[in-house]
């Protein structure tokens, strides 16, 4: 079966083509310029020398053998037919063509292989020579079809040895061209994090400034209520109903202030060895307990040897109950009004797959640094791709009544703790939240590096 590549670009006639054509017509205008054989296999070269290159791209590995093979072939064509005796054929350079093409495209040990076959090939004119025309050979036309023979060889290594040197270069300029790719790459998620912090320090200021703003005129508001229904509100229903609904609204008012407040100010880690594991447990039993009518499948992929992290505990767990509880509304397992955290805009799906949800803690090293990696993983409807680098933002959500700060704090914990966060997701196909968080002791050797 011919071997399956991508297409290769059509390459366009060049100007050294023009010239190689024009060399061997030139060729083709010496003695014996009436041998019909001569003139077509001349052309026959002209054309494959042309051709050769889309033979190469066509079949990268064997066409090179095929190349060098088809060489051969015509160089021995050309010299039956250009002399008496093929041996003593002044087109006998001719044997460079094939010679010079295994140099450019295989390594030493092959390029002298292809080298003493094209040789022998050329030396097999020998035994026609001396059985069929009788021809007589001295003992210097040995010593000179000696001297050919050893020329070939040597056209062949120095060729080889300036073609494998310019891929050795190559190589170079390609891993240094990767290298600088990646660090372009990099370079760019750097300046994302740092726009995405100027913002975050942005928005956190102005938050905790209207979040004190607002706290003050509300527990004026709920004081007031309660005092006017414990003066009136028993001989005035209505006042009570009414008052209730002040209570209730500046309880929620409250609440809201208060996740203002969690987003705003630096966060105080009380750091200490936790097992992610249990961390992740509770997780999932306060999901579960949040939406217990959630009949999803939950798969947990935990590895064995997982190293303990130097983590705030309480935090932790509300990084993960955070993005337990959002895989399950993705799921459906809440209504747009729900304020948990952001809600992610989803992307209907043509037939929604079975509630899954799939937790994965593995130990991973990230930037020279030891830690664990956690995925969690939904069957959701996926993240539409317009949303998905602004989803850690405050204030992006889809739900009615959400603000849009859930999982703008999770990325705020996370980086508390020297790691990190992102998303991955196909519309239809599900999201899947990766985090990274550095072992307790990385973090230990870390702080005791930047001590000393």
């Amino acid at each position: 079966m011919p071997e399956q590549t991508q297409p290769a670009p059509r390459r366009k006639f060049r100007w050294i083509d023009f010239l190689g054509l024009l060399f061997l017509f030139g060729l083709a205008l010496l003695p014996p310029r009436t041998e019909i054989h001569k003139l077509l296999t001349l052309l026959a070269i002209g054309i494959f020398q042309v051709l050769e290159s889309r033979l190469i791209a066509w079949l990268p590995s064997r066409g090179r053998i095929y190349s060098v093979l088809i060489k051969i072939l015509l160089a021995t064509l050309l010299l039956g037919h250009t002399g008496s005796v093929g041996i003593n054929s002044d087109y006998w350079p001719i044997y460079f063509l094939p010679v010079v093409t295994a140099a450019v495209y295989f390594g030493p040990i092959a390029t002298l292989a292809w080298s003493a076959l094209t040789a022998l090939t050329y030396c097999f004119y020998i035994l026609p020579a001396i059985f069929i025309s009788g021809y007589e050979i001295p003992s210097t036309g040995y010593g000179i079809l000696g001297i050919r023979v050893l020329f070939l060889f040597l056209a062949a290594i120095l060729i080889n040895r300036f073609a494998i040197e310019i891929r050795r270069q190559r190589d170079r300029y390609q891993e240094v061209s990767e290298t600088l790719a990646e660090s372009n790459r990099q370079l760019q998620r750097a300046q994302a994090e740092v726009r995405r912090a100027e913002r975050l320090a942005a928005l956190g200021q102005l938050s905790a400034g209207l979040a004190h703003e607002i706290r003050n005129p509300l527990g004026i508001i709920k004081g007031s209520a309660e005092m006017l229904q414990q003066k009136i509100g028993g001989s005035h229903p209505a006042v009570t109903e009414l008052s209730g609904y002040i209570s209730t609204e500046v309880n929620r008012l409250n609440g809201l202030v208060s996740r203002f407040l969690d987003f705003a100010r630096p966060s105080r880690l009380e750091l200490k060895s936790v097992d992610i594991r249990a961390v992740v447990e509770r997780a999932l039993e306060i999901a579960r307990q949040r939406y217990p009518q959630m009949n999803a499948t939950l798969e947990r992929h935990f590895a064995a040897n997982l190293p303990p992290i130097l983590a705030d505990e309480q935090l932790c767990e509300q990084v993960f109950v955070n993005l337990i509880l959002n895989a399950y509304e993705a799921m459906g397992a809440a209504d747009a009004a729900s304020e948990n955290g952001n809600s992610i805009p989803p992307v209907a799906p043509a037939k929604q797959p079975a509630p899954k949800i799939t937790i994965t803690l593995a130990p991973e090293t990230k930037d020279s640094l030891s830690g664990i990696s956690a995925e969690i993983e939904d069957s959701g409807p996926g993240i539409s791709e317009e949303f998905r680098e602004q989803i850690f933002n405050p204030f992006v959500t889809s739900k009615k009544t959400g603000v849009g700060l859930g999982l703008s704090i999770v990325a705020k914990i996370i980086d508390d703790h020297g790691g990190s966060i992102q998303v991955v997701s196909r519309p239809g196909h599900g999201a899947c939240f990766r985090i990274f968080l550095p072992s307790a002791g990385a973090n230990k050797l870390e702080t005791e590096t930047a001590s000393k």
